[in-house]
């Protein structure tokens, strides 16, 4: 059964996360409390980051069905649209997003694999590249309360 973002993102969750370097250091933890709303046209996600290190975020990003199981999305910090696809269990998701890195933002390239588990549970991993050169990658789990 292919998995369906419009169906699962309906209500609370809690995630949790990871940052890992191209060396394998994890260099940053997260947790996540997270609100889907779903729209007639997609859904909404309110996200709350809380860092290891006592630092805050909020983000919100608006998530568009198109056809053919074809998703697009917006949120702040991200460069242009995010782009998406359901293949199988999973959803490919796409996009640049202005990361803010002391004083200043970099550019970097999202490559998503969210993949829906037996539980409920979704398994996301997030490659990340600069100039094509892959830089980390972030594990997040997403727990439906």
């Amino acid at each position: 059964m292919a998995f369906d973002p419009c169906q699962y993102f309906d209500g609370e969750f809690k995630a949790t996360g990871c940052f890992i370097d191209r060396k394998g250091v994890i260099r940053r933890r997260f947790d996540v409390d997270i609100v889907a709303t779903p729209q007639a046209s997609g859904f909404i996600l309110d996200e709350d980051f809380l860092y290891d290190d006592g630092e805050t975020e909020s983000r919100r990003w608006v998530v568009t069905k198109g056809a053919d199981h074809h998703f697009t999305g917006k949120a702040d910090g991200v460069i242009g649209e995010a782009t998406g696809y359901i293949d199988g269990n999973a959803l490919i998701w796409r996009y640049q997003f202005a990361l803010p890195v002391g004083n200043r933002k970099i550019n970097i390239r999202f490559d998503d694999v969210m993949v829906e588990q037996p539980d409920g549970v979704l398994i996301n991993r997030a490659r990340l590249t600069k100039w094509g050169i892959w830089v980390g990658d972030v594990l997040i789990s997403f727990h439906p309360q």
